[in-house]
């Protein structure tokens, strides 16, 4: 229950930031300039520049507005195109880790398999990771073009000093959205994926000299009085109990015999 509502949080987040996203690249005001009205006074403004990715415009006194549009796709301002770029490549990821997402999560019933699912929910989460990186990458970099003329001290004829408009801060705060999106989706399926690890202790090993092993190996094993912690007889001892054992035990085999034939002669 907990896995599927983390999900959930998860997609509305992350499209909330990517229908963000998507209104800026549409919204005018990207950065704009006001002309103070006559002596250099800002209580009556007589005109406006602004901008967007698209156009350049200018608003008079009466709410009149000229907008003149961006030449072709190579006569664009190379920030302009860069920022547009940025944007496209983190939308297209977005529309990718949508897809997977949606189909990996666990309150849908497509997908295959949980483990499948679940591998799904993570490549989705990956991409909207990049695609959140590169929407902030382009809205800071517009943001710098901004504040690199606002803050010089000394500008060309005509150069125009811009503010931030409302676009770049709604842009910041889509992209955010995102990762925060991505991080909750990866975090049902991380433990999943990856599981932690038991490592066991193994005991610590006693180096024995080769020659020795080999010897060890080839005597064969002893249960006597070695294993009760007695000494060991010699080789001489056994010898000699063995051979008192066969000629006691024959001197008893002949005096039976002997019995036995004393015996049957009295019978007789």
């Amino acid at each position: 229950m907990r896995k599927r509502l983390i999900q959930i949080f998860g997609f509305l987040i992350s499209t909330l930031g990517w229908v963000f996203v998507c209104c800026t690249m549409a919204m005018d005001y990207w950065r704009i300039t006001s002309i103070g009205g006559q002596g250099g006074s800002w209580i009556i403004k007589a005109a406006s520049y602004w901008s967007n990715l698209w156009r350049d415009c200018f608003t008079d006194t009466t709410a009149i507005t000229n907008c003149r549009d961006y030449d072709v796709l190579w006569g664009v301002t190379p920030y302009v195109q860069a920022v547009r770029g940025l944007l496209m490549v983190g939308m297209a990821f977005g529309f990718v880790a949508a897809i997977l997402c949606f189909i990996g999560m666990e309150c849908t019933y497509i997908g295959g398999s949980e483990k499948a699912k679940d591998r799904l929910v993570f490549i989705g989460a990956i991409f909207h990771f990049v695609g959140g990186v590169s929407d902030i990458a382009a809205y800071c970099l517009y943001l710098n073009r901004v504040a690199r003329t606002t803050f010089a001290h000394s500008l060309e004829r005509g150069v125009l000093r811009y503010g931030i408009g409302t676009p770049i801060f709604l842009g910041l705060v889509a992209a955010f959205l995102i990762i925060l999106g991505s991080l909750l989706y990866a975090v049902t399926v991380y433990r999943i994926l990856f599981p932690k690890r038991v490592v066991y202790a193994l005991a610590p090993r006693t180096y024995m000299d080769p020659q020795t092993y080999m010897g060890s190996r080839n005597r064969t094993p002893y249960y006597g009085a070695s294993y009760y912690g007695l000494p060991r007889p010699s080789r001489q001892s056994r010898q000699s109990r063995s051979s008192g054992y066969t000629s006691s035990s024959r001197v008893s085999r002949i005096s039976q015999i002997t019995e036995e034939r004393s015996a049957r002669d009295a019978f007789v």
